[in-house]
């Protein structure tokens, strides 16, 4: 039976126009004449049997219809269009693995060591996709995922890589900062809150046995790098794994004035599916990167 999929072409002028809210632009953007995307959008219309733009004096605007429907063709559009080109890399050969990956722990851990893992298994291509919170697989195109938190994700597996040791940082430059300082000091200066892990700061001065009313105040900021900038812009003192910044500490950007760590309950895991977990290539990464975790502990 013949699935009631709509032309390519058609949903294509469809979803630029719907982004643009303008024919014109739509045209502009997909090297095509306005006349030939209003055709594309009329036959789309006639084919649903729903108007999808409302026609005004100044342009265009979708109706509810087309609202609703370009919410819902957009991310199947993107989702083609990176299966296709996933194909194409492949040259019809090897195996492509896409992680979810928790972007400064990518950025600052992974990718440095991602070129060991290359020469390894020269036929696997690793596309890594920033994502901070939990999901479900099977509503995603992902194989695996690098998180930080819990690892009881239903229907997964979970393999430990590491636990995070942060320590407060901060610019050497920062308005009473001192080379050796006590938690109960660092409690005086100005504190960068992570607003994926709220209560690092009261966690880690209850570790050092100091009560403060200040331990949730401050600004928030969502990653390690935009912690680590606004720590190197004199904002305040952050708490950071140093093995996130140790560029940042070698060149003196950041120093810790106090060492005092804390122990965490939860770790980076690589999370995979249940029903993915066999793969060829998701097992080699998936013991390539448990042992380079292990030798970097």
């Amino acid at each position: 039976m013949r699935k009631k999929i709509p032309s390519t072409h058609a949903l294509l002028a469809f979803e630029s126009a719907a982004r643009h809210e303008s024919f014109t632009r739509a045209a502009e953007e997909l090297a095509l004449t306005q006349s030939a995307v209003c055709r594309q959008i009329n036959a789309l219309e006639d084919y649903l049997g729903v108007p999808l733009f409302r026609r005004t004096r100044r342009g265009v605007q979708l109706t509810e219809a087309g609202q609703d429907y370009s919410r819902q063709i957009g991310p199947r559009l993107d989702a083609l269009e990176q299966d296709t080109l996933a194909v194409m890399s492949q040259h019809g050969t090897g195996s492509t693995l896409d992680l979810a990956v928790v972007p400064t722990f990518a950025t600052r851990w992974l990718l440095p060591r991602l070129g060991r893992f290359q020469a390894r298994q020269p036929e696997v291509i690793v596309n890594l996709h920033t994502q901070t919170r939990p999901f479900l697989f099977d509503q995603t195109g992902f194989d695996a995922a690098i998180y930080f938190g819990d690892a009881g994700w239903p229907g997964t597996e979970a393999h430990f890589l590491m636990h995070e040791y942060p320590v407060p940082v901060c610019s050497p430059t920062l308005p009473g900062v001192q080379l050796h300082m006590t938690p109960e000091a660092i409690a005086e200066l100005p504190l960068l809150q992570q607003s994926t892990r709220p209560y690092a700061w009261r966690q880690w001065f209850a570790a050092a046995g100091v009560t403060t009313p200040r331990a949730m105040t401050g600004m928030r900021l969502e990653l390690f790098s935009m912690l680590a900038q606004a720590a190197i812009e004199r904002l305040g003192v952050a708490l950071i794994p140093p093995f996130l910044i140790q560029q940042e500490l070698a060149n003196g950007s950041l120093i810790s004035p106090c060492p005092q760590s804390m122990p965490s309950s939860r770790a980076y895991y690589l999370i995979v599916p249940e029903h993915k977990a066999e793969r060829p290539a998701l097992t080699c990464f998936r013991e390539w990167l448990v042992g380079e975790a292990k030798e970097n502990a």
